[in-house]
């Protein structure tokens, strides 16, 4: 074969049947959905294609179909173009590029733009954040997408952004079903970090379930930390109706609460302010074993995504939960001087892990003792020493399970503790309805200036009739003279 037949063969074979632009003459098309690459049942989607000012049609390709798919004329300014679905289905789920021609020839084709869509019919997956939606700024987190439906492989998309952040294939979950594990991180609060997942089976990679309920992490940072508090107590009883309060002293723009253990989204409100502070009130609605369990809040602004440092943890416990009543006696005796020792036993036949002894109206959380076995009972001793009057107060008992801390026995009987004002003091009788007033010093000034006008009184009655018996003495001799 001569030179000249070869290179004429070659130049044969690197003809395409339409003439391209020379390489790098043409800008490569950028391509996009909108609303989105992910696109429900029936709803519409435009495509676009981005070229050069010089472009003169747009053609959208399918991948797996040798024809042209679509054809559009430029759109003004001439460098883009688009292309519509009025109803999106699975015949228009696929893979695409678009290019354009322009005067000097076609250019390249684009990036693939995959358009997926979401069915409608299949369950939509669970997203949960593990261990917990809260992360401090710069931390890491894992978002499980789960499913009973058996999904092959799960997907997990941010908010914000056009294509998939992330696909694995799925696992066996411990519960059943299937599951993926995806690490995020570092977390940081620049910007929002809103999630959605969806799974899919291999033989149908873009046919998608049903998106998943959103979920948005909260990044804590190190500002200063609100206070969280309940006016009913952290001891609560079911059906009671349960409001917690998150307040601060720094001028927060809204407040998140968040329960340990619970995987979806802090609960969030707007500020409320209150004589000069910052807060939120969070009604949880009836006590229900559900809402057993330790909380915090959080306060934020609304110009930034970071939040503040957690407030100190709220525990709601759950009283009546297990099926028996320890006792609750004091030694030496109810009635103490301060400066005294007092010890408050609390006692039960039944198995008891860890003992509690609360406080009638005191905002601070129960005291904890593990539970010793002795003398055919399990028990626990509370000392207080020495008693001050702070100490004086209605206290309860109640044991709990290490299996379910924040669920608790019936209460013990209600014993009133009672402070005298010094020692050697007589307290008023245990059944005084105010228990506050068994240690308040009287005010005797009015009692003794009544007894000081009485004595008065008695010693000139007394000095009257002294003299009456002196003048009667006078006039008896008088008498018997004449």
């Amino acid at each position: 074969m001569t030179p000249t037949l070869t290179a004429l063969l070659c130049l044969g074979l690197s003809v395409s049947p339409r003439t391209r632009a020379q390489t790098g003459t043409l800008p490569k098309p950028t391509i996009w959905a909108e609303p989105g690459s992910v696109i429900p049942w029936g709803t519409p989607v435009t495509i676009w294609c981005q070229g050069a000012l010089e472009a003169q049609e747009y053609h959208l390709r399918k991948e797996g179909e040798s024809r042209t798919w679509d054809r559009e004329k430029t759109v003004e300014p001439r460098d883009k173009a688009k292309f519509s679905i009025t109803h999106m289905t699975d015949v228009y789920a696929g893979r695409y590029r678009c290019d354009f021609l322009s005067p000097t020839g076609w250019s390249e084709p684009s990036d693939p733009l995959e358009l997926v869509v979401v069915t409608g019919s299949q369950g939509k997956p669970s997203l949960s954040a593990l261990p917990s939606p809260v992360v401090t700024s710069g931390g890491n987190v894992t978002l499980q997408c789960a499913s009973w439906m058996g999904f092959h492989r799960f997907v997990l998309m941010k908010e914000g952004e056009r294509q998939p952040s992330w696909t694995l294939v799925s696992q066996a979950a411990p519960r059943g079903g299937t599951q993926a594990l995806f690490p995020v991180g570092p977390v940081t609060p620049n910007h929002k970090w809103r999630f959605r997942c969806y799974g899919y089976y291999s033989n149908t990679p873009l046919v998608w379930s049903d998106p998943s309920v959103p979920l948005e992490l909260l990044v804590s940072g190190v500002s200063g930390k609100p206070s969280l508090l309940t006016q009913q107590g952290p001891v609560v009883t079911s059906g009671q109706s349960l409001t917690l309060q998150c307040h601060s002293d720094v001028g927060y723009d809204r407040f998140a609460l968040s329960k340990d253990g619970a995987r979806g989204p802090p609960w969030k409100l707007g500020w409320q302010p209150q004589a000069g502070l910052s807060g939120a009130d969070f009604p949880l609605g009836p006590v229900r074993p559900a809402l057993r369990g330790r909380y915090t809040c959080y306060g934020g602004h609304n110009l930034s995504s970071e939040w503040s440092a957690p407030s100190d943890p709220l525990d709601i416990l759950l009283t009546g939960q297990l099926p028996y009543t320890p006792s609750l006696s004091v030694q030496p005796g109810p009635t103490v001087a301060p400066g005294e020792n007092v010890t408050l036993l609390c006692q039960s036949r039944s198995s008891v892990d860890t003992f509690l002894l609360s406080k009638e109206g005191a905002a601070d959380p129960p005291l904890h003792l593990r539970s010793q076995y002795r003398a055919g009972q399990h028990q626990a001793e509370f000392s207080m020493s020495p008693v001050t009057s702070a100490h004086r107060g209605t206290y309860r008992c109640y044991g709990s399970s290490r299996i379910s801390p924040y669920l608790l026995s019936q209460p013990s009987d209600p014993l009133e503790l009672l402070v005298s004002e010094a020692a050697g003091t007589v307290s008023p009788p245990q059944n005084n309805s105010d228990p506050s007033s068994a240690s308040d010093p009287r005010d005797y000034t009015v009692e003794n200036l009544t007894r000081l006008g009485m004595a008065a009184l008695i010693l000139v009655v007394l000095g009257i009739l002294l003299l009456e018996a002196q003048h009667s003495q006078r006039r008896t001799p008088d008498a018997a003279r004449s």
